[in-house]
């Protein structure tokens, strides 16, 4: 399996025609044998790159995923992280904003929960969303959103400074060694309506749906328009955009899985030196452990 993470990079040196962008591309597996197998590589690597940035204790990783309704975050994120050490991985879901994250600013929820040093943290969905469905639909702004009036009048103007501010913040992070990554899940309109049709035929997926989520299709235009605002506006070397086709999703995982353990290689890091005190303090202890056995 070879492949390329930069045919799916954005990072500002040129743009995404979203039209034009693919959501299917031929497989990089050849079975469903081969396709477990090659996961299964991936997750071994991935899980000795995690533990190597745990001890290292400098660097931090956060993985944003964005993507229309079906894309199938969830399922992806769960493949992704399946075998890589828990200690060092968080995942937090946003939805809709509570009364209590409305009382804040639009960034605030997130900033709560980025990572700590040594750690790895997705982010399914983000402030993104601010750019998106509010985007989208801006009553939700004028509506809903605890903002003076003042600085909501020109709309364009919001959409353009939440881009500033976005990118401001996320060279913040990255200057205090917070590796960013982030997802847009590329699905086509046709396969979403079948996996959505999906959950409402299948019993065990009926939790899944939301009545709101054909509403949503109406603006399927207005969406597509907005992604792909959000990554021409937002891509950069420090945060770059991987547009990956997601309409089969055992190809998705590969493609995520391959990028987050190539980003994984580049960092420098290194397992802590002992010292010949601290080695002289082990090997006393354990001629101790061994003591203890004949006691």
């Amino acid at each position: 399996m070879k492949i390329d993470i930069k045919d799916f990079e954005f990072t500002g040196d040129k743009k995404l025609d979203i039209k034009k962008s693919d959501t299917k591309i031929k497989d990089f597996y050849e079975s469903e044998e081969d396709y477990n197998t090659l996961m299964a590589e991936l997750h071994d690597k991935m899980d000795k790159y995690q533990s190597l940035m745990y001890a290292h204790d400098r660097y931090s990783m956060l993985l944003i995923f964005q993507a229309s309704d079906a894309a199938g975050k969830d399922g992806t994120i769960k493949a992704v992280l399946s075998g890589v050490n828990p200690a060092g991985v968080e995942v937090h879901s946003f939805k809709r904003p509570s009364e209590q994250e409305l009382a804040h600013d639009f960034m605030w929820r997130n900033t709560l929960k980025m990572p700590e040093r040594g750690k790895l943290v997705i982010h399914n969905r983000s402030y993104y969303e601010e750019t998106l469905v509010v985007k989208v639909h801006p009553e939700i702004l004028t509506n809903y959103q605890k903002i003076p009036a003042e600085f909501t009048k020109d709309l364009d103007k919001v959409w353009e400074q939440r881009y500033e501010d976005i990118n401001n913040y996320e060279k913040y992070l990255s200057r205090n060694g917070t590796v960013i990554l982030k997802f847009y899940l590329n699905i086509s309109k046709e396969v979403q309506a079948e996996r959505l049709i999906e959950r409402i035929q299948d019993p065990t997926k009926n939790w899944k749906f939301e009545e709101g989520d054909v509403k949503e299709r109406d603006s399927w235009k207005k969406y597509q328009k907005a992604y792909e605002e959000m990554v021409n506006e937002t891509a950069s070397k420090n945060a770059p955009w991987y547009v990956v086709p997601a309409d089969d999703k055992k190809n998705m995982r590969l493609i995520i899985s391959s990028i987050i353990l190539e980003k994984m290689k580049e960092l420098k890091m290194e397992y802590p030196e002992s010292t010949p005190e601290r080695q002289a303090v082990l090997q006393g202890l354990i001629a101790r452990i061994n003591e203890q056995n004949l006691e």
